[in-house]
């Protein structure tokens, strides 16, 4: 008679949430070096599982199909990226200019082949425009908002109410964000960007 799972021993259920985890995780990383190189729609699945090492019914155990894997793939890159935004804000920004390192550093990510190719190319067509559009702002917004908060705190910024700033902001890099992405020449446009983003935040401060 088989055992339920509820009635296995504690240390083999452990065991075997720790393999499902890596499985999913050895899936994850998978697609994401494949999607970064090539692209959502020229990568197979069976590519995928053969070179995450595992069979395609553990990708369908974990997912449902390749779609969401690449939406496990977007946020895992996502939350790489807020990560790595906020770590060169504090390092680079210092008290009251976390706001203009964060930005400038999010704008010179955008040349990283996995943030180009999977957040802002593949991102908006296998997931829809909507549900990009709240992945990007469950990731994204809370630390502008902070970074616009300290910022007014530290006088760099002129005291307004908060969130409509921070909306604003956060559509005004994500524009500059996709236009980097889709240029021809990539680096050029960063430099742009950048250069605009800094006259943007500049006028943001006091009168």
């Amino acid at each position: 008679m088989a055992v339920r799972e509820e009635e296995q021993p504690r240390e083999v259920r452990g065991l075997k949430a720790e393999h499902a985890e890596a499985t999913r995780d050895a899936l994850i990383a998978s697609a994401r070096r494949l999607f970064a190189r090539r692209g959502y729609a020229d990568v197979p699945i069976e590519e995928i599982v053969r070179r995450a090492r595992v069979t395609r019914g553990a990708l369908y155990h974990h997912f449902r199909d390749k779609a969401d894997l690449f939406r496990a793939v977007f946020e895992r890159v996502e939350e790489e990226l807020t990560t790595r935004v906020a770590a060169e804000a504090m390092r680079v920004g210092g008290p009251g200019k976390e706001l203009e390192a964060g930005c400038l550093a999010f704008i010179d990510e955008c040349t990283d082949p996995a943030v180009q190719r999977i957040v802002l190319l593949d991102g908006p067509v296998v997931l829809g425009w909507e549900t990009w559009r709240e992945i990007d702002f469950n990731f994204g917004l809370g630390q502008l908002t902070a970074a616009i908060r300290l910022a007014m705190e530290g006088g760099q910024v002129e005291r307004q109410p908060v969130e409509p700033l921070a909306h604003l902001l956060l559509g005004a890099l994500n524009e500059g964000a996709l236009a980097i992405a889709h240029a021809d020449d990539p680096d050029r446009v960063r430099r742009d960007v950048r250069a605009a983003m800094g006259h943007l935040l500049a006028g943001l401060a006091p009168r």
